[in-house]
């Protein structure tokens, strides 16, 4: 019976010490948007960072989602964490550029040439922490972590390529995005960046003979209808960050800093073994609706002169000193 009575003690004191802990977070509710909907990596990584925070700080901290664009599109979402008005958000890393230029510095032409690559960058501290300590400067927002949604490849209509002659002559929408359109200028084509809510319907008018984006998006927007032929091609790979407004960051006491801290390298984690299942299984749908898929046979030459433009991009995503750190740290054993 004393053994008893001692071990129930003991688990009364393990659990008021638990309940203790649960309740040093101090309530509050956490606002996050993303301008996509449910089923995107967006969400995806937004929902376990929600999940994580619940869980953990047992119910004190609710974390407030907004799904859809609701609050407005990408550079709208930066805008408010910067300001204060939303604490957390998920964007394409192309639309935190305008606000913070040295997030370039992993936009760049083949900075990527594998999926590997990406992941040992993003998981060295010491480089994304320099570099959020720049966007901070530059934003008011700070990257927590970094999310990995698949290469952008080549789609069109008119014939298979897989050399960079090929290329040449097809009309090609791109983003309207510096780094993006020096790439394809340094193969010959001139691009043409039309908005993407008007992509569709310029495959299907003929305005445009193909356009670049990850298989996931390809298969969400049922490009087979418009589209015959994939081109895989590294030289781009989606990446994105999960923001939070400094300005709420810096006042969060060290408890729950930590817990978001860890909230969103959980998230990063989960999205990214999502996005590797996602796309495979984006990419055999597309072949499943009649798309066709082609290699490179000399993705070396689209590499280096893709390579070839970074100099003109140096001063804008941290210098040539940064660059050439991410290129050490991928590259060491």
């Amino acid at each position: 019976m004393k053994r008893l009575i001692c071990g129930l003690a003991a688990l009364a004191l393990l659990l008021s010490v638990s309940t203790g802990n649960a309740a040093e977070y101090k309530k509050m509710t956490i606002r996050a948007a993303t301008a996509n909907p449910q089923g995107s990596l967006h969400v995806t990584a937004l929902e376990e960072f929600k999940r994580i925070i619940e869980t953990e700080s047992n119910g004190a901290i609710t974390v407030q989602t907004f799904y859809g664009g609701s609050l407005g599109d990408e550079q709208a979402n930066v805008k408010q964490c910067r300001d204060g008005e939303l604490n957390v958000t998920v964007v394409a890393n192309g639309n935190a550029t305008p606000f913070a230029p040295s997030a370039g510095v992993v936009y760049l032409p083949y900075l990527f040439p594998k999926l590997e690559d990406a992941k040992k960058l993003f998981t060295n501290e010491g480089f994304t922490n320099k570099l959020a300590e720049s966007m901070v400067k530059e934003s008011r927002t700070r990257p927590l972590a970094w999310l990995l949604g698949g290469y952008r490849h080549i789609t069109n209509a008119k014939h298979p390529i897989t050399n960079i002659n090929e290329l040449k002559g097809l009309k090609i929408r791109v983003p309207a995005v510096e780094l993006q359109l020096a790439a394809f200028r340094s193969w010959g084509v001139e691009p043409h960046p039309l908005a993407w809510s008007e992509t569709f319907n310029g495959l299907q008018q003929g305005v445009i003979d193909g356009q670049e984006n990850p298989h996931t998006i390809n298969r969400d927007q049922k490009f087979w209808e418009v589209q015959k032929y994939i081109t895989e091609s590294h030289y781009l790979l989606w990446v994105g960050p999960i923001l939070v407004s400094e300005k709420w960051y810096r006042k969060l006491d060290p408890q729950t800093k930590e817990l978001v801290n860890k909230a969103a390298k959980q998230a990063q984690a989960v999205e990214w073994a999502w996005a590797d299942e996602q796309d495979a299984i984006a990419l055999q749908d597309c072949l499943d609706h009649g798309m066709v898929l082609n290699k490179l046979t000399d993705e070396p030459v689209w590499m280096e002169a893709a390579r070839s433009v970074w100099p003109q991009f140096y001063d804008k995503v941290g210098g040539k000193a940064l660059v050439d750190e991410a290129l050490a740290i991928m590259s060491a054993n």
